[in-house]
């Protein structure tokens, strides 16, 4: 990506799209983007930008005069949609990033999650929380704390001001505030926000459901970090096995069709289930793979526990096709139950393993 240097005419205000100081370069591409400076350029391009370019021009130039109120009205109606449409993509790359740890990477694209989303709603709205959230957590894993408390105060603020606030956003909330105590050592107040977190996605979701599997996840995290390690491994049992009855609803073993897509051979589960969207396979990646390096050289854990956990994971690396790994993962869980003799059905993982071998080559 090339940029413009610019002399700014007077009277003309131009922003850097991540600090809003006076810019001074252009984007050559989009030629709607300005910045302070090459690393913030650099910054945001690899955040969002890289993604989003392209779609930014339509947004950000002025919309043509027309002749007649429906065309006026039609246009608006577009305008709309696009940014509704923009407001999705980034808070999930927003939250993507962060699962994958590249939290310096996940400001862009909250930043412009929490402008879309001000652009739509106004200023007040509870849909401004989701993105404050994001750059909350982006700060906390930073380092940030202080710029951390001020995002998550502003979110508590509008939350509470919002009758009838969704659910599903207390929850988020509440983990987030969870994250902040863990970080600042209230072992305490993170486990009655985690407490708070799987209580209200329990309401939406179900006590069971992957979307209340991230709150058992960092409470298990601060059960280790205060030794007390039973209590830890038996709730990351628990994260496990949500992840793995989800993840053997979404793969199908069937004859493969034309691959066109990351999901050209998951298809959607029976039931009314549901396909995992990026943010929550990134999630399944950094929670599951977190457990293994925890307990795979744990005696203590039990051959049950690890075949399940090394079945998921090979679930996992299914659905994203990564067969290699995925084939790694099967093997060893057959290995596992071999060497321990475990008398258990493993009709489902031997069907597994054929189907990831006709794959991995």
């Amino acid at each position: 990506m090339s940029l413009n240097p610019l002399a700014n005419p007077k009277g003309v205000k131009l922003l850097c799209e991540l600090c809003q100081k006076p810019a001074y370069l252009q984007c050559t591409s989009c030629r709607v983007t300005y910045y302070c400076s090459e690393e913030h350029q650099k910054v945001d391009y690899v955040g969002i930008h890289e993604k989003i370019c392209s779609l930014l021009v339509p947004l950000r130039t002025p919309l043509p005069l027309v002749s007649s109120e429906e065309e006026r009205k039609h246009r608006q109606e577009q305008l709309l949609q696009r940014q509704k449409q923009m407001i999705d993509m980034t808070r999930t790359e927003g939250s993507k990033l962060l699962f994958e740890g590249a939290h310096e990477a996940a400001v862009p694209a909250a930043l412009q999650a929490l402008r879309f989303s001000i652009a739509v709603y106004g200023l007040s709205s509870v849909e401004l929380v989701p993105a404050y959230l994001v750059l909350g957590e982006a700060s906390i894993g930073l380092g940030r704390l202080s710029q951390a408390e001020e995002y998550l105060s502003q979110a508590r603020w509008t939350v509470l001001k919002t009758p009838g606030c969704d659910a599903s956003i207390k929850s988020k909330m509440y983990r987030i505030c969870g994250l902040l105590q863990a970080a600042k050592g209230n072992f305490g107040e993170a486990l009655k926000n985690y407490a708070n977190d799987i209580y209200h996605a329990a309401l939406v979701s179900g006590p069971r459901h992957v979307k209340t599997s991230g709150g058992y996840f960092h409470m298990a995290n601060v059960f280790f970090r205060k030794g007390q390690t039973d209590a830890a491994h038996n709730i990351y049992s628990e994260v496990v096995d949500i992840w793995n009855r989800m993840l053997q609803n979404v793969v199908k073993m069937e004859e493969p069709v034309t691959e066109t897509s990351l999901t050209s051979f998951v298809d959607k589960p029976k039931d009314g289930g549901e396909i995992l969207d990026e943010a929550q396979e990134a999630e399944a990646i950094q929670m599951l793979h977190a457990i293994y390096d925890l307990q795979q050289n744990n005696n203590n854990y039990g051959p049950e526990n690890m075949l399940k956990l090394l079945h998921t994971l090979a679930l996992l690396h299914t659905h994203l096709m990564g067969y290699v790994k995925a084939q790694e993962f099967a093997q060893d869980a057959l290995t596992c139950a071999r060497e321990a003799d475990l008398e258990l059905d493993l009709s489902d993982l031997q069907n597994l393993k054929t189907f990831i071998d006709t794959k991995a080559f």
